[in-house]
């Protein structure tokens, strides 16, 4: 049976993900930064009631050496890796003014560094496998830029442009590399916002909604099936027709 990682995987668009692939018949290999991240989270129940094995891994996604003994272990422990997902990702939002190096670092490495390092290791396993999925997750800030996120705007406009090297660097060995581009999600972090904010923020949607992380993911169903052989080095937004 195949086998997907999926990195920022405890909660949100990521356990959303991880649950769909489940359902597509991967075995899941969980990643999370902490123990912590996954207290009161059932996502590991969930996807083993699919009928497939489920493990977490704890690992800093943004540390290179962290990274190269994770992906060994989930060798060890599934023998491949077919379907990898780069989700993790933070914000450290501020004007650029007032941003400060620390905030802007830390959004890099996390954000930026981490795919480096997985599409790195990961990507070494699957042209020795001649096979692969890699779908990495940018966002619409990325493509438009958004006030307050330099930093996070920074790195997910980089992850576009890994995307389509990694995709032109390991299309002959049978592994496609895309990206999503999502949109105003529904999640914690969106429902901590004011209800002035939530308003302006669906003014600009086309469908005058947010999406919800299921949607996200059965995009990212598609990238990793047989159906998107063909498809690499694209990113697809998933947006609800913001800013069209």
């Amino acid at each position: 049976m195949a086998t997907a990682l999926i990195t920022g995987s405890a909660r949100g668009i990521g356990a959303a993900i991880a649950l769909r692939l489940a359902k597509d018949g991967y075995n899941i290999a969980l990643n999370d930064i902490s123990e912590d991240m996954f207290e009161g989270n059932d996502i590991m129940d969930k996807i083993k009631a699919e009928g497939v094995e489920c493990e977490k891994f704890i690992c800093d996604v943004s540390d290179y050496a962290q990274v190269e003994q994770t992906v060994k272990a989930i060798k060890e422990r599934f023998g491949s890796i077919e379907v990898l997902v780069n989700n993790a990702g933070i914000t450290r939002d501020g004007l650029m003014a007032r941003m400060s190096e620390e905030q802007y670092d830390m959004v890099v490495a996390v954000n930026q560094k981490s795919v480096f390092n997985m599409c790195k290791f990961v990507g070494s396993m699957m042209m020795r496998q001649r096979c692969g999925r890699i779908i990495n997750l940018s966002s619409v800030a990325g493509v438009y830029g958004n006030p307050g996120q330099m930093n996070y705007s920074a790195t997910k406009a980089a992850i576009i442009g890994m995307t389509k090297t990694v995709a032109k660097e390991l299309g002959s060995r049978g592994i496609t590399c895309n990206a999503v581009a999502p949109g105003f999600i529904k999640t914690p972090m969106t429902d901590k916002l004011t209800d002035a904010q939530k308003e302006a923020m669906i003014n600009q949607v086309a469908m005058k909604r947010y999406g919800e992380v299921e949607e996200i993911a059965g995009v990212v169903s598609f990238l990793a099936s047989p159906d998107a052989s063909y498809v690499t080095g694209q990113v697809i937004e998933i947006s609800g027709g913001l800013m069209m």
